[in-house]
């Protein structure tokens, strides 16, 4: 059959167009068909194979025009026919508006930037190619001057940039010797002599096994040495160029001065990108890391940061970013101007030096004082400005997001145009789930009263509202239940979402869920607000009395029912709704059960208060119940806010009931002299005793005058007894007021 076979035919047809799931990129799905025809061109053998071709799209941007683009994809993937045009268009169009997908967006936050490799620096490449074999040779050369130095030096490096010849110059101990020996001596002579033979080490140093060869001849240390030597002489140009720029007059000279000061400034950078890359490279080692601290290592790295080298730049912050995981680092960094510096960078045309910047600033902002300084020394709009720049948002928002944990800098975020972009991306995101930076930053910024109006501008709060609802999203309702926590026009704004927020407050819910929804609407403490309907309505009374039994659900779920509890109780007619249902004595049992925490003591404190303010409840709370015997226990708690709570409430009872009142009355000023009646009782005790006193009754003088007790001493011993004998409650101090300001409304506030 392979004798007859003359004809190969091949058949390609294209199937499905389709975009690729996470690039920018379409998708062409096709068949190719291949036919073996005989000489009389009939078919022989066939077969099918199916495949697809990937065609990326790098230039593909907002600004694109996609028919455009169409058409050239077309023109160079011929396997498309013509008539599919507008759909490689609709295509197109569809990758433009795609948002970036998580695992897309994941992969871009943690990819990795390094420095770039090293390649021969101007100035020390040679015309002749070196030979291994004349590796000897070249070693003559470092025994002779400076300028055949550098020759010798220069062929080996030649040698060493092949990673295949390092064994053979790793075995080669005079070589390395010499090298190492012609570095000690004469690096301060030769800047270019310093950097080829550092290099050389560097190419050893860029394979762990070879760190060894490096550490033997103390090069590590020796490159510490250059670069702190360079930077010295960096300083020392720099005031001399200062100089020279005021005594020169002609433009001439300046001019002169300016470009040999820029060659000086090149050669130098090379030489310190080349010594620090060693040292980079040597820190894998933590224990080398630490030498290089104790010798200032992060000092000198911050110094460089002030060149304009992007290579040089983009290398110091790696090196940077390496060190600032320890904490020993940090607080070096801390010390020496490194945001400051740092802030210089951002934003910066390079994209591997922002990144990286970035990304150092970000381990850098988990320590408060840093943060402070990101924002002292301007950097909260620059990183507001990067929440456009796709490939930079995640860096930028997750600072952001520490920055928004401190309460300082909440309200400055008003004055940059990051409320409003957050807004529009979570607009954006339509029903995909929130990136966790973007959601955990609005749910810190919107506990600030300006940032939260800033936040309900327009239909900012309908879409939020809209959006939680229908997805059912717990950190959405956190960030508003966040901002119906502020007074003001604010609260006003969640009237129309009432009836909403309570049909979600039921048992088949989530409990997360019903915590966000209960939570927002137990801040809603508007005067205008209907909450005997609200309650009726949506039958939450049975709700609420049942999650009032201890361990009926978690600790937080229970709390926000006892602060809703309170929020109703405002009201008159919920008051006694409440108070019928049977409520506060659920109240005191879960009182009796949460006593040692005191948040939920001083919210059922607070309940308490509320409704001793109506008559119908303040009765039954006197006479039916137990919680003024409790609360008289409380009033002497720990805590100030449990203790201010409970002056106001049982002062209002004390109006209202003298038996209370009296007993009120007395365990104050029980507490108040306390220490007066131990004293009174202690000496009643004492006189009842003979005395023990033996060697000191040749001095009554002491005690008493003459032997006699005197009419002073008689009254003042005669009141003793007369308070012993005829105790009536004193009340000592001033009255407190019986009511609380017109701010007690808001729920009170346990400090810390």
């Amino acid at each position: 059959m392979q004798d007859d076979a003359r004809y190969l035919k091949r058949k390609v047809t294209v199937g499905g167009l389709d975009v690729h799931p996470t690039q920018k990129a379409l998708v062409v799905h096709y068949e190719v068909e291949a036919s073996i025809l005989g000489e009389s061109g009939g078919h022989m053998l066939g077969e099918r194979k199916e495949g697809q071709k990937i065609i990326r799209m790098k230039s593909l941007s907002p600004s694109t025009d996609v028919g455009a683009l169409a058409k050239k994809v077309l023109e160079e993937c011929k396997m498309i026919p013509a008539s599919r045009l507008p759909q490689v268009e609709q295509l197109l169009y569809y990758l433009q508006n795609r948002k970036s997908s998580p695992v897309e967006m994941e992969k871009k936050g943690k990819r990795t930037v390094k420095p770039k490799e090293l390649t021969p620096f101007e100035g020390i490449e040679l015309n002749e190619e070196a030979s291994i074999t004349r590796v000897d040779e070249y070693i003559e050369l470092l025994y002779e001057g400076i300028p055949e130095k550098i020759r010798g030096s220069a062929l080996i490096l030649q040698l060493a940039r092949n990673p295949d010849n390092l064994e053979e110059l790793l075995h080669n101990e005079t070589a390395l010797g010499a090298l190492a020996r012609v570095l000690r001596e004469d690096w301060k002579q030769s800047v270019d002599l310093a950097t080829i033979i550092i290099y050389i080490f560097f190419c050893f140093s860029s394979f762990s096994q070879f760190h060894g060869v490096v550490s033997h001849y103390k090069i590590g240390a020796l490159c510490m040495s250059v670069v702190e030597h360079e930077l010295k002489r960096y300083d020392a140009w720099r005031e001399e160029l200062r100089k020279k720029n005021k005594a020169y007059i002609l433009f001439i000279d300046q001019d002169k001065a300016l470009r040999k000061y820029h060659g000086l400034l090149a050669k130098q950078e090379q030489l310190l990108r080349v010594s620090l890359y060693l040292l980079l490279n040597l820190a894998e080692d933590t224990r080398t890391e630490l030498k290089m601290r104790n010798k200032n290592i992060v000092g000198l790295l911050v110094k460089v940061l002030e060149r304009d080298d992007e290579e040089l730049l983009v290398l110091v912050v790696s090196f940077l970013k390496k060190l600032s995981i320890f904490l020993e680092n940090k607080n070096d960094m801390a010390e020496v101007d490194t945001v400051e510096r740092l802030a210089r960078l951002v934003p910066c045309k390079h994209e591997d030096l922002l990144n990286l910047t970035l990304r150092l600033l970000l381990n850098l902002s988990f320590d408060s004082g840093l943060r402070a300084k990101m924002v002292e020394v301007g950097l909260l709009p620059k990183l507001t400005v990067l929440l456009g720049d796709e490939n930079n948002r995640q860096m930028a928002m997750r600072i952001l997001y520490h920055i928004s944990m401190d309460d300082r800098f909440k309200g400055m975020f008003v004055y940059t145009d990051c409320i409003p972009q957050l807004m529009q991306m979570l607009y954006e995101h339509g029903e995909e789930e929130i990136e966790t930076e973007l959601i955990s930053i609005c749910i810190n910024l919107a506990a600030n009263k300006k940032n939260a109006q800033l936040m309900c501008e327009g239909d900012g709060l309908k879409m939020l509202m809209k959006r939680a609802l229908k997805m059912k999203d717990c950190l959405l309702m956190k960030m508003i239940r966040n901002i119906s926590q502020h007074d003001g026009q604010i609260k006003s704004l969640f009237i129309d979402y009432v009836g909403d927020l309570a049909a979600e407050i039921k048992e088949e819910e989530e409990e997360d869920w019903v915590l966000e929804c209960l939570g927002t609407l137990a801040n809603l403490t508007i005067p205008d607000l209907d909450w005997e309907l609200v309650l009726k309505e949506y039958n939450l009374v049975p709700y609420l009395k049942d999650r009032l039994k201890p361990g009926s659900a978690e600790d937080d779920l229970i709390l926000e029912v006892v602060i809703m509890i309170g929020t109703v109780s405002m009201d008159d007619a919920c008051a006694v709704m409440l108070a019928k249902s049977g409520i506060i004595p659920a109240l005191i049992e879960l009182l009796n059960a949460q006593q040692e925490d005191d948040e939920f003591v001083c919210q059922i404190v607070y309940v308490f208060y509320q409704m001793v303010f109506h008559q119908a409840t303040r009765d039954v709370i006197i006479k039916d119940t137990q919680a003024p015997a409790y609360l008289i226990d409380l009033m002497h708690d720990k805590n100030a806010e449990i203790r201010k709570v409970c002056d106001n409430t049982l002062d209002i009872i004390a109006e209202y009931d003298e038996e209370w009142g009296r007993k009120i009355q007395s365990e104050k000023f029980r507490f108040h002299n306390n220490q007066w009646l131990e004293m009174v009782e202690s000496r009643q005790a004492d006189e009842s005793e003979p005395y023990l006193y033996d060697n000191d009754n040749d001095r009554t003088d002491l005690f008493y005058s003459a032997g006699t007790l005197s009419k002073d001493s008689a009254v003042i011993l005669k009141m003793y007894q007369s308070v012993h004998l005829c105790f009536m409650p004193l009340d000592l101090f001033p009255h407190r007021p019986s009511t609380f300001p017109p701010s007690v409304a808001l729920h009170p506030v346990l400090t810390p």
